[in-house]
């Protein structure tokens, strides 16, 4: 019985930052997880286009239809401009894992100028996370999946850079009047179903 809980203290503790599709859970949606109409952001923590989509596309659209709508966010570093947009978006999957991704989303693009290693800590810290679990998690990198997991889907979904994005499923042109048209076209064909 002695042998068995070091292993199953190591078992819970890896679970607690793992990086399996089940991660996805702790990143909920903006919005109504359960609406029929999901708008997809591929966005990367240090594209300024996505800094600026962040204030003027998606949180006008969550205020207009609220819980007419789940916004979900997936990450795309544009690795090879963004020296440190792979491991800010590891920050904010860390951060998820303590219930405060949007909460680091949001930190991260208002503050993207002073980006760096050095800041993803003190951003947890301002938030008010575990940061001895968050450093483990930054430090054992078991976030990374997750987020090449949100790339990947990006590649096979066409996306070529940030921000792209999506309305069930459909790219559509980034700006808020396009994906304003989308979300309504979707909304009306939805409600002639009924």
């Amino acid at each position: 019985m002695k042998h068995y809980l070091p292993l199953t203290l190591a078992v819970l503790l890896l679970s607690a930052c793992g990086d399996s599709e089940s991660d996805i859970s702790s990143r909920t949606p903006k919005g109504n997880p359960n609406a029929a109409v999901v708008i997809t952001e591929y966005a990367d923590l240090q594209c300024p286009a996505c800094s600026a989509a962040h204030s003027q596309i998606t949180a006008p659209l969550l205020k207009k239809y609220g819980n007419n709508i789940a916004l979900h966010h997936m990450h795309f570093p544009l690795r090879s401009i963004h020296r440190y947009a792979l491991e800010a978006a590891e920050a904010s999957e860390c951060a998820a894992d303590q219930g405060k991704f949007w909460e680091y989303v949001d930190i991260a693009f208002e503050n993207q100028k002073s980006l760096s290693l050095d800041v993803l800590n003190d951003w947890a810290e301002e938030l008010g996370l575990d940061t001895a679990v968050f450093g483990k998690c930054m430090k054992s990198h078991a976030k990374r999946d997750t987020v090449l997991a949100d790339y990947k889907k990006g590649r096979e979904a066409g996306v070529a850079g940030t921000p792209s994005f999506y309305v069930n499923g459909t790219k559509v042109d980034t700006g808020f009047d396009s994906i304003s048209a989308a979300i309504d076209a979707e909304l009306a064909r939805l409600t002639q179903r009924l």
